[in-house]
């Protein structure tokens, strides 16, 4: 994998992770304003994922990378995202496949995981590549956090 530069978020934290992961992957967005994209179509994205704390868990890990990898990577690695009924909706465009929406929803559940860890990290960003020239960043808004 190559090594990327990523947009970054100021913060306060003691700890910074990013986790990188390429998924190969397909989708279509169920939109007659998506032209081609409206056609079934494939992505090897490009995912990185932020995660800040002051504190380590038990381990000494803010979290474990292979945790990251297995509920983004092990979801979505070689699918067809809209079949991920859990994550996507096909009549809601908030819920479209849509890169944003991708980044934005793959925040969530590592959110929701981290959540449930004592020591209370963060995912501050999720960038999602979608092509040598398309990317997209979902950075929860500061109250959000």
């Amino acid at each position: 994998m190559m090594h990327q530069l990523y947009p970054q978020v100021a913060h306060h934290y003691r700890y910074e992770l990013n986790k990188d992961m390429q998924i190969a992957a397909a989708h279509f967005i169920p939109h007659e304003a998506a032209g081609r994209c409206a056609n079934v179509h494939g992505h090897t994205y490009i995912v990185n994922v932020t995660v800040a704390g002051d504190e380590l868990d038990e381990s000494g890990f803010l979290v474990n990378f292979q945790t990251l990898k297995k509920l983004v990577h092990g979801k979505l690695d070689h699918t067809l995202l809209n079949d991920h009924t859990d994550w996507f909706d096909r009549y809601d465009p908030n819920r479209f496949p849509t890169t944003e929406v991708v980044a934005r929803t793959i925040y969530e559940i590592v959110q929701g995981y981290l959540d449930a860890l004592p020591h209370k990290p963060k995912c501050l960003q999720v960038f999602v590549r979608e092509s040598p020239t398309s990317y997209v960043v979902y950075r929860p808004k500061a109250g959000e956090r």
